[in-house]
């Protein structure tokens, strides 16, 4: 025990492994030779080190016990919770440890984490792997992206600045529930409600059609574009916008394939309508193809067989 009085920083802590290799309390690493007679000693003291400076050689040592360390230096002895993200088992690991130094004397799980460290830990996790977007949170952050006063939202702009998403994060622990995260409602509480208002008027998540049915807006291309039945286009004779651009709308046949791309709707009745017309009655002679699309009932319905 007295050794330990004379060298502090050379109180040996047995690493992991049949080697007899030492973490010293001042940080740095030493060994005794094999055989020696306290090779399988926890705690040692190093009274004597031949000075390499990356791993010492242990010329002499004393043994010594945790209880007498612990009763040396009761005050130089810390205790400290630890709530991080594991690289290497990707998942959150909080632990109480006790340290004299670079020492860990005692190491056990923590059973009540504080919640936002948790959350920070979390967040490293996002750091290390990523952010994952699920098809409504990237809708979202395409049209934000729109607006630029809303923010930037790249990855790195989002891993940059946790407090966004630190609320979101309590429950998570593994990298599955990282993975499990729908940013969506983050990325609304960033852009605040201001910022939503504005977002609906100046590109706005869903084109309603004449017949009031929601279709979600694709922003994911240079052009904001749907995707729908022509007859349930019928009776709108102005063009759809998004803000101040058009919104490209690809027109289905009803089995579902492409059969016209238009921003220009009133251009697309007076003109391409007609081939689409004469290429398509014969083929679905159920479903109405007026002359005049533009005054006619929208409808997502064939007529019943027989008439």
């Amino acid at each position: 025990a007295m050794a330990a009085l004379a060298y502090p920083d050379r109180i040996g802590l047995r690493r992991k492994g049949e080697q007899p290799r030492y973490v010293l309390s001042g940080g740095k690493g030493a060994a005794l030779p094999e055989g020696d007679a306290l090779a399988a000693q926890r705690l040692i003291v190093a009274t004597d080190l031949d000075g390499d400076a990356r791993e010492a050689r242990i010329r002499m040592a004393a043994a010594v016990t945790e209880d007498e360390i612990r009763a040396l230096f009761p005050t130089r002895i810390q205790a400290a919770e630890l709530v991080e993200w594991s690289r290497r088992e990707n998942r959150i690991l909080a632990r109480r440890q006790e340290r004299l130094g670079a020492l860990v004397l005692a190491d056990r799980a923590l059973d009540d984490p504080d919640p936002q460290a948790l959350a920070r830990a979390a967040f490293e996790g996002l750091r290390a792997n990523g952010l994952t977007w699920t098809p409504r949170a990237a809708r979202l952050r395409a049209r934000i992206a729109l607006i630029p006063d809303l923010g930037p939202v790249d990855d790195d702009s989002l891993l940059a600045d946790p407090d966004w998403l630190l609320p979101y994060l309590g429950k998570v622990r593994t990298l599955a529930d990282l993975r499990g995260l729908d940013l969506a409602e983050a990325l609304k509480a960033r852009i605040g409600w201001d910022g939503q208002r504005r977002l609906d008027q100046a590109a706005p998540a869903h084109f309603v059609t004449p017949l009031g049915r929601k279709v979600p807006i694709d922003y994911d291309h240079e052009t904001p574009s749907v995707e729908l039945k022509l007859q349930e286009l019928f009776g709108l004779a102005r063009h759809p916008m998004v803000g101040n651009r058009p919104l490209r709308i690809t027109m289905l046949s009803p089995g579902g394939k492409p059969v016209a791309v238009t921003t220009d709707l009133p251009g697309f009745w007076a003109g391409g309508y007609c081939d689409v017309r004469k290429d398509m009655r014969g083929r679905y002679p159920r479903h109405p193809w007026p002359e005049n699309p533009a005054e006619a009932d929208p409808t997502t319905r064939a007529k019943p067989r027989g008439t």
